[in-house]
């Protein structure tokens, strides 16, 4: 698969569990139009299937000339060969279902799938954050935590296509229990529900803050947003509890800087965003936590993408030839 010329845009498809985001996308990875369609997570395969149709039918439709191909970043885990959708828990409607061969039949076009993290990567690599460099590593970082890593300009998949779960990296072998089934892993450790548990036990516990102001008295609602909003207007409290999520991401961090040498690390997501203030922190505390002489040499930026990550990661997926 070649990259676009002309006038002919791609078309990027987030799929997630009640939305299908899609996206019109030129060769200089600017979205020229999207729109979204609810997503039936859990009724049949075919009616999962005809709610990401309808989506990209409200855009297709707007296109004279047509796509010139379809990305769509899809839940794992997936056959990435075969654009089979395994068994993703967030869309129990598609068990081994061939997501890709489904769309070829129904657009004509070439079809890419691969998941949002590993596509958003490879946006940031070929027109964001991450532009101009060769080892990028990105972390999508907000309920959890997803990364990817582009190498050369290719997404690395591994033997068999399951890299890049740096999300599932443990930090503490004796620390909680993660969804995934192993404990202390750096997403029930820095992702968002980490930070609204946190600051809930220390409510409870009897810390001032005016986080529960904005939770309106009720510790039981506090999550992560209310954190970020009490830290941006001065609270202590808030301010502690982003300080201990540095204090278990940075580790994290080195282990990554150690593992792959990359030489971006780009960062996404809501969590991230409210930690942005915190990058010249973690970057000043790498060497700390790496043998890597020049870790802090290594940029730690914000993802350009945002909540289009899908969208321009999809977009993505096809402009780049095939591995």
């Amino acid at each position: 698969m070649t990259e676009p010329k002309g006038g002919a845009p791609v078309l990027g498809v987030d799929v997630g569990g009640t939305k299908v985001a899609v996206g019109l996308v030129n060769h200089d990875g600017k979205i020229l139009a999207q729109g979204r369609k609810p997503m039936v997570a859990n009724g049949t395969a075919e009616a999962g299937l005809q709610a990401v149709a309808g989506a990209i039918d409200s855009l297709v439709s707007t296109v004279p000339g047509g796509v010139h191909s379809i990305g769509i970043c899809a839940p794992g885990p997936l056959d990435l060969k075969t654009g089979v959708v395994l068994n993703p828990p967030n869309l129990p409607c598609w068990r081994d279902f061939p997501l890709a061969e489904k769309i070829v039949s129904m657009y004509h076009v070439p079809v890419r799938v691969d998941n949002d993290a590993n596509a958003a990567a490879l946006a940031e690599t070929r027109w964001g954050a991450a532009r101009g460099y060769h080892y990028v590593f990105y972390a999508t970082i907000g309920t959890g935590i997803g990364t990817g890593i582009v190498l050369d300009g290719r997404i690395y998949h591994g033997n068999t296509g399951s890299a890049g779960e740096g999300g599932h990296v443990s930090i503490d072998y004796r620390g909680p229990l993660c969804s995934c089934g192993k404990r202390g892993c750096i997403e029930v450790l820095a992702a968002g529900p980490a930070i609204g548990a946190r600051a809930r036990a220390k409510l409870t516990a009897g810390s001032p803050s005016t986080i529960l102001d904005l939770a309106m008295g009720e510790v039981a609602s506090v999550t992560s947003e209310f954190v970020g909003k009490a830290y941006v207007g001065g609270d202590a409290l808030a301010r502690e509890i982003l300080e201990e999520t540095v204090d278990v991401l940075t580790p994290w961090l080195g282990n990554i800087v150690d593992l792959l040498d990359p030489d971006v690390l780009v960062m996404g997501g809501g969590v991230a965003a409210m930690l942005k203030p915190f990058f010249d922190e973690i970057k000043n505390r790498l060497p700390g936590w790496c043998v890597n002489p020049r870790a802090s040499d290594i940029p730690l930026v914000m993802a350009h993408y945002g909540a289009d990550a899908g969208i321009a990661g999809g977009a993505a997926l096809c402009a780049v030839d095939a591995p």
